[in-house]
């Protein structure tokens, strides 16, 4: 694809945050409705001199999916289902199809995506470029292990077609690389079968951590898809008190009567809109410390086992259209890491800085992650990961969370680039031993940086 001498009229400037809400930048912002128009549309960022780069649903964050200054190119009028196999087990999909509206074509053939995130509203682009996760990575992998091939608009204005086997080495560069090796366009995923779209789920509480990475082990060992949820505040003998669901999807057999006559049915929507006047500070460490208190009082004593539809288990906060404004207009930060199987003792110190600093997390999430795959910058490792959220306004949040990259860095652990959206370059090199592989592929395919983003910017990726 050869970029359009006459390029496209400059479109109007726009502000742009991520989910976070946080740090925002202007950028001119492109929609294109069709391959060709983005290869216009990238002429014209380089022309410009500012870059460019992609953006999906807007779900990363941080600062990735922006630009300052410069162009995005937003995908989501690419939206199209371009071959369906239902019997091979395979998709083909322009990238700015959103991971809802793929499951909603999906599931009523009884197929399903084998890997989803904490969200169904992203785009299949911004999927490969976080190679996100779900709650089954021990298993499962990460999306990018779910990708057959793709076609990506690189600097130069051609379109390659990579695979693990065609071009390796800019494949395992885009899996995972934020967007910064081109304009992803179309991609072919593997799917798995399922006979429903109900989940058997186990619910358990746990009265500390230790019981918590025990069930979590436990589940992985069995393959479920498995997360527990964290009482961040919890002090004393109730410190890491957890609530660990776990679910494989249920069989045709195992569903009641009602729910057999459309064992496939999935149409999930929002029941309900936060709406854009919430004051910050209404979540506090009152409020959550109350919150968590009732989250945990609410789950079973004992393990309860039950049904739970698929978009209910994996995309609960999906169910609260627009939730992040619950922050405020200042904003929320979730820090995600990651540190090895055998540095748990991570995962305490950090919960017990959270109750120290009396931080207070509504959301607090940690899973157990499998061995990570040859992306350079993608984020899982073989252990455990947890995520938080704090309200961006929180006293000292800065200071603090300076502290806990130290903290996983000397566990040989990492941040999650699709969360981040504040750490320094020095530790992200120092995360990232796979970097500068990232970057000699980087300098091959686009060596005038073209693609670049104000994450990548203060990053220096």
């Amino acid at each position: 694809m050869t970029p359009s001498p006459h390029p496209p009229t400059t479109p109007p400037r726009r502000r742009l945050t991520g989910w976070g809400r946080t740090a925002p930048t202007w950028a001119r912002v492109h929609r294109p409705g069709s391959a060709d128009a983005v290869g216009r549309a990238v002429g014209h960022a380089a022309a410009d001199g500012r870059g460019v780069i992609a953006r999906g649903l807007g779900r990363s964050y941080g600062d990735s999916a922006q630009n300052g200054g410069g162009h995005v190119v937003e995908t989501s009028r690419l939206d199209r289902v371009l071959a369906l196999d239902p019997a091979a087990g395979t998709v083909r999909c322009e990238a700015g199809v959103s991971l809802g509206a793929l499951m909603a074509r999906l599931l009523p053939l009884g197929r399903w995506l084998p890997v989803v995130p904490g969200t169904r509203h992203v785009s299949v682009g911004g999927a490969i470029a976080s190679d996100v996760h779900g709650k089954n990575h021990h298993g499962a992998g990460s999306f990018c292990d779910q990708v057959l091939r793709m076609s990506l608009l690189t600097a130069d204005g051609t379109v390659r077609e990579v695979s693990r086997d065609r071009d390796p080495a800019l494949f395992w560069a885009t899996a995972g690389g934020m967007g910064l090796t081109g304009v992803v366009l179309e991609a072919t995923l593997r799917l798995t079968a399922v006979e429903s779209s109900h989940l058997v789920v186990d619910t358990e509480r746990a009265p500390g951590l230790d019981r918590c990475l025990a069930l979590l082990d436990a589940a992985a060992q069995a393959g479920d898809h498995t997360v527990a949820w964290i009482d961040t505040l919890a002090r004393g003998s109730r410190f890491g008190r957890s609530v660990v669901t776990s679910g494989r999807f249920a069989t045709r057999a195992e569903l009641p009567v009602r729910l057999a006559r459309e064992p496939l049915a999935f149409a999930p929507r929002p029941l309900a809109t936060v709406p854009d006047l919430i004051p910050s500070g209404l979540l506090n460490r009152g409020t959550g410390t109350a919150y968590n208190a009732l989250r945990h009082h609410t789950a079973a004593r004992r393990r309860h086992r039950g049904l739970r539809h698929a978009g209910a288990f994996f995309h609960p906060l999906d169910g609260l259209r627009h939730w992040n404004r619950l922050y405020g207009p200042t904003g929320l930060v979730q820090y995600q890491f990651a540190v090895p199987e055998d540095r748990a003792d991570t995962v305490a110190a950090v919960l017990d800085g959270l109750r120290r600093q009396r931080v207070p997390s509504f959301l607090a999430v940690l899973k157990r992650l499998g061995s990570g795959n040859d992306g350079h910058l993608s984020f899982p490792c073989a252990g455990w990961t947890l995520a938080f959220d704090v309200p961006a306004r929180t006293a000292g949040l800065a200071r603090f969370l300076d502290g806990l990259d130290a903290a996983v860095l000397d566990a040989g652990g990492r941040v999650y680039l699709t969360k981040d959206v504040r750490l320094s370059g020095t530790a992200a090199r120092a995360m990232y031993p796979r970097l500068d592989r990232f970057r000699a592929v980087r300098e091959a395919v686009d060596p005038e940086r073209l693609f670049v983003s104000d994450q990548a910017r203060r990053l220096g990726l």
